[in-house]
């Protein structure tokens, strides 16, 4: 605890022991007799026995041993007894029975919620005992729409009287660290080279366009001139554009990094800041993660009488409850909250839950502040996480959200996965800032309660609440801006069905969101979007979709391999050579593309990402068809990817010590997973090329060009695609067999001894290289020298 920290914390336990004792002086507590006693006694010397439990991390810390001021929670007074008290500072309730449920640190509980909008706007904590009429409750609004029905929607925005500004801050309560906010992350050679991405993506695409074209030419010429048909080559050839289609669509978004995106770095530099509720949400994690993340937004550089930090629990632990009661002596503007949940009544996830918040903070004392933040579970943000980010919205009116990227600091060695968002975070997530369609990116980000007022708060009907609320905030004609910093750092799942759920609920609340709000195209809901917002938000479901036909396609590779028949069709051997030719060209334009493309997030980490669009697919595609496809008669339900069977105990595969062994995980992930859809395609492809090479070496006396051009047209075709799709789609096996090994959680954090506060250490969020990466960049480079020689055997032909 710095020193301003501990003077604050000094102050208020002053406040509470004077308080106190004025309060036994003036009358006597009568609501439980059994508490009288007690409170006789507790702080006539509350610091003579210094704390000696030692601290534990599923524990909130008070104090260490070696301070000569530790406290006890033997001389603090217990919520129940608070709740006779009234707040010295206004920030605890002060009403008989506020404390009659434990369900919250400070009586915010279940039997407050407000029965209507208008009862919640109320500025003072008011008991309003819940009437069992669940459908006036925002978070329990039915999930056949998408947007919450609020009386303002339609009568233009709400006047700023609704959310009062607290502060006068003006522009000399700012300052200007930086002329780019990303300059921790983008720099030197990285930086130059990407100036390059729009030129190199539309070389790239019209030398992709120009092959193709050269491709279908020849086998329009082959057919005429032999007088039969090339299936093998028309198959061929649809695989290749349905696979290419997604990455030419990216080519053309990403030329739009033409436009040069200008967000200076800022830092607020005052102390009259304006007021903040930050929500950590929680469901589930473990009691230690959530603890450490709710230190870290206790301990921000930011002043304390501006902020609360309310815990979210729609798990409703009551460990966890009470450790934030017991961490909210050390913190006074921390608070606990956890909804009730009606069986049969739709509570609507993570929007319900922030919903719920959303409605309590008016019950909290001084209500509601002018902005709101998030933070996940396991989302430790930095220091200076709100002092960079309100800057860019105290400027702006209009500026509705904003929010920082995504980063993790459990990434393991070489992200075998591709679990990191570093692609999306470093490279999509700019462009798309540029052009005024930044997305919330879940965690970290803040909100003007104004807006989110505008919208009936956070939307339900969606698996992607954040994608739809930036979303819809942009059709009303607010701003999104990305912040492009190292302001949060959290943690990936440990396990392969972790990663799965996530990634497949990801994928279908996009589309969900898309299809409720018209792909962005049309609607009173999106009325407001620019040309640049409405394809984003089109694009990126149709991509989604779009992993349905590159399923279907892959199983198109290996049966055209067995089939004997050429993947290549020409009428004469010039045709051939411009073929070869035309390929390298395209192949290498595409490789230098990626490497500028790909260089502010790193090379590898753009590989991964390609890779894993690709055996990604299959499950993407499943979840999306039981989503929107199938009947509910047949299985049909809007959820993310499930196993099948029972796994009984986790695999634990990452955990050195605690891991399943190989059998285990190989069965788990090839059927439980069903993987075996990776496996087969593997296996099946590789036995095709075989066979099929095997036919071009059977007919005796052919010489080294007829072997050459045999093996090329029917299987080893530049830049050897097959083996990009194997190696690809073995991701899954390979993950099986030989997990990466990660350590402790508490060995990448540094933590402070003293507050127990603790950061992830500067190796720990950093991605590794690792052999499987290397392992990879020796297939890429092998496939380009292989491109590059067979190109230079073109001339020769």
């Amino acid at each position: 605890m710095n020193g301003r920290d501990h003077d604050v914390y000094e102050e208020e336990m002053k406040d509470i022991r004077g308080h106190h004792q004025q309060y036994l002086q003036q009358q006597p507590y009568h609501q439980d007799q059994q508490y009288q006693q007690p409170y006789q006694q507790p702080y006539q010397q509350p610091y003579q026995q210094p704390y000696q439990q030692p601290y534990h991390q599923n524990q909130p810390y008070l104090q260490s041993h070696q301070d000569p001021h530790a406290i006890s929670t033997d001389n603090l007074m217990m919520p129940e007894r608070l709740s006779a008290i009234a707040s010295p500072r206004g920030r605890r309730p002060a009403y008989p029975g506020a404390h009659d449920s434990m369900s919250s640190a400070y009586g915010w509980n279940a039997e407050s919620i407000p029965a209507t909008p208008a009862d919640s706007r109320s500025t003072t904590p008011t008991l309003s005992p819940y009437n069992n009429d669940f459908n006036n409750s925002r978070s329990y609004l039915s999930t056949t729409t998408l947007v919450n029905k609020n009386p303002h929607r339609n009568s233009g925005h709400l006047s700023t009287s609704t959310f009062p500004s607290k502060h006068s801050l003006g522009e000399d309560s700012i300052t200007r660290l930086n002329e780019r906010d990303d300059v921790e992350l983008s720099k030197g050679w990285r930086r130059f080279i990407f100036k390059f991405v729009p030129f190199l993506a539309l070389t790239n695409t019209g030398l992709y366009l120009a092959y193709l074209g050269l491709r279908i030419a020849c086998v329009i010429l082959a057919q005429r001139k032999f007088g039969t048909t090339y299936p093998g080559a028309w198959v061929f050839l649809g695989v290749e554009i349905v696979v290419a289609i997604p990455s030419q669509m990216h080519n053309f978004w990403t030329m739009w990094a033409l436009k040069k995106r200008n967000r200076p770095q800022l830092r607020l530099n005052s102390e009259e800041v304006p007021g903040v509720d930050v929500f950590v949400t929680c469901c589930g994690e473990d009691d230690d993660v959530v603890l450490d993340t709710v230190r870290a937004a206790c301990d921000l550089d930011y002043p304390r009488d501006k902020y609360r930090v309310v815990v979210l629990d729609d798990g409703k632990a009551a460990s966890l409850e009470e450790s934030v009661n017991q961490l909210g002596y050390v913190y006074p503007n921390l608070y606990y909250m956890a909804r009730t949940k009606v069986k049969g009544v739709p509570h609507h996830f993570k929007a319900g839950n922030l919903n719920y918040g959303l409605e309590q903070l008016d019950l909290l004392p001084g209500g509601a502040n002018e902005f709101m933040a998030a933070l996940d579970a396991d989302m430790i943000p930095e220091p200076s996480w709100l002092r960079a980010i309100l800057p860019h919205m105290v400027l702006d009116p209009k500026l509705a959200l904003a929010c920082p990227p995504q980063l993790f600091y459990n990434t393991p060695v070489s992200d075998p996965l591709a679990q990191s968002l570093n692609f999306f975070v470093h490279v999509i997530e700019p462009i798309k800032d540029a052009l005024g369609v930044a997305w919330c990116t879940g965690s970290g980000y803040v909100i003007r309660r104004e807006a989110l007022t505008e919208i009936g708060n956070f939307p339900l009907g969606s698996l992607a609440e954040d994608v739809a609320t930036s979303t819809l905030m942009l059709g009303r004609g607010w701003k999104t801006a990305y912040i492009h910093e190292p302001l949060q750092f959290g943690t990936v799942p440990e396990d392969y069905g972790g990663h799965l759920k996530q990634r497949t609920r990801w994928a279908i609340g996009t589309i969900q969101t898309a299809f409720k709000l018209n792909f962005c195209l049309f609607g009173k809901d999106v009325k407001m979007m620019t040309g640049a917002q409405r394809f984003s938000g089109a694009l990126y479901a149709i991509l989604g979709m779009f992993t349905i036909l590159v399923t279907i396609s892959l199983f198109a590779i290996p049966v055209v391999l067995v089939w004997g028949k050429p993947l290549i069709a020409y009428a004469d051997l010039e045709q051939l050579r411009w073929l070869i030719r035309a390929c390298f060209a395209a192949f290498m334009c595409n490789r230098f593309c990626e490497f500028a493309l790909f260089s502010p997030a790193g090379y590898h980490t753009g590989q991964r990402d390609s890779r894993y669009q690709l055996w990604m697919s299959p499950y993407i595609s499943l979840s999306i068809i039981r989503s929107f496809i199938l009947p509910k008669w047949l299985g049909g339900s809007i959820v993310a990817f499930k196993p099948t069977g029972s796994l009984g105990n986790a695999l634990n595969e990452r955990d050195p010590k605690n891991k399943k062994n190989m059998f285990r995980r190989i069965w788990a992930i090839l059927f439980n997973y069903m993987a075996v859809f990776h496996f087969v395609f593997v296996y099946f492809t590789l036995v095709a090329v075989v066979l099929t090479s095997y036919r071009v070496f059977f007919p005796e006396g052919q010489s080294v060009r007829d072997i050459f051009i045999g093996l090329i047209t029917h299987a080893f075709w530049p830049p050897l695609t097959f083996l990009f799709l194997c190696s690809s789609l073995w991701t899954p096996v390979s993950y099986a067999i030989d997990p990466p090994q990660m350590p402790e959680r508490e060995e990448l954090l540094v933590r402070d001894q003293k507050t127990g506060v603790a950061h992830p250490t500067t190796a720990s969020k950093k991605v590794a290289f690792g052999g499987q990466a290397a392992w990879f960049e020796f297939l890429y480079t092998g496939s380009t020298i292989y491109t590059a020689l067979v190109f230079a055997y073109s001339f020769f032909l």
